[in-house]
């Protein structure tokens, strides 16, 4: 099948015996990326030489340095093996090659976040100062802190706690009873984990999950923290469907 995009992509149904490279790529909802409709456990290809940042199927090798080119909070992420022609820099590669294996869930990037520094010694990422700091922990009990701009927090163990003070900065958790809060401007703090509370400043942007006794999801709302109807440094939770104050 071709897909029509200038590009001559094609979804291939054969195996490639070349050297496999393995990574971690990031779309749009929907596993889309660059106007192309991907699916899992699919191979493609371009006949054309790849070049960075203009032609060919860009991944990484750190899921996490996937966060710089799309929003942890609204994205999707798949494990790829590039079997083509690579060309890299210091962050992202391209190739010509390349098969989307299995979507990630927030916890499985977590995991491979994880794995993937704890098989490069970079323990330094689960504890930053510095802007476009990107933090990941997959444990229980964990504990994520950045100062930074643009910072980046994500955790997937029970009774997490991830703190950011610097602009635009993201949090995510989906274990249960995490506490996440915000105080840098335009952050966006998600916790979809049960009994999780999310707090922040005028402007921030949280989303909460309510489940019933059986732990099954009854909703999930978002909503911006406007002073009037949601009150700044305050911790939230749902309950019966709305957004509940947390009782010190």
């Amino acid at each position: 099948m071709v897909i029509d995009d200038g590009w001559n992509v094609f979804v291939l149904k054969i195996i490639n015996i070349m050297e496999i490279k393995k990574g971690f790529k990031a779309f749009n909802k929907g596993l889309k990326c660059q106007n192309l409709q991907y699916e899992e456990n699919t191979d493609y290809e371009i006949k054309e030489e790849p070049i960075l940042c203009e032609r060919g199927f860009h991944y990484c090798e750190n899921p996490l340095d996937t966060l710089n080119y799309y929003d942890l909070c609204d994205s999707e992420f798949a494990e790829i093996e590039d079997s083509g022609k690579t060309k890299s820099d210091s962050t992202k590669s391209v190739t010509n090659k390349i098969k989307i294996k299995a979507k990630l869930d927030l916890s499985g990037f977590i995991k491979a976040s994880f794995d993937f520094l704890w098989k490069n010694c970079d323990y330094s990422k689960l504890a930053a100062s510095g802007d476009s700091s990107q933090l990941a922990a997959s444990g229980d009990y964990s504990k994520l802190a950045a100062s930074g701009y643009s910072s980046q927090l994500a955790a997937s163990g029970d009774s997490s706690k991830l703190a950011a003070s610097g602009n635009s900065s993201k949090l995510a958790a989906s274990g249960d009873s995490s506490k996440l809060a915000a105080s840098g401007k335009n952050c966006i703090c998600a916790a979809i984990g049960p009994n999780s509370i999310v707090k922040g400043i005028i402007g921030t942007w949280i989303t909460l999950a309510e489940y019933n006794d059986e732990g099954k999801v009854i909703c999930v709302k978002s909503a911006r923290i406007d002073g009037k109807k949601l009150n700044a440094d305050t911790y939230y939770r749902i309950e019966n469907k709305k957004f509940t104050k947390v009782k010190n």
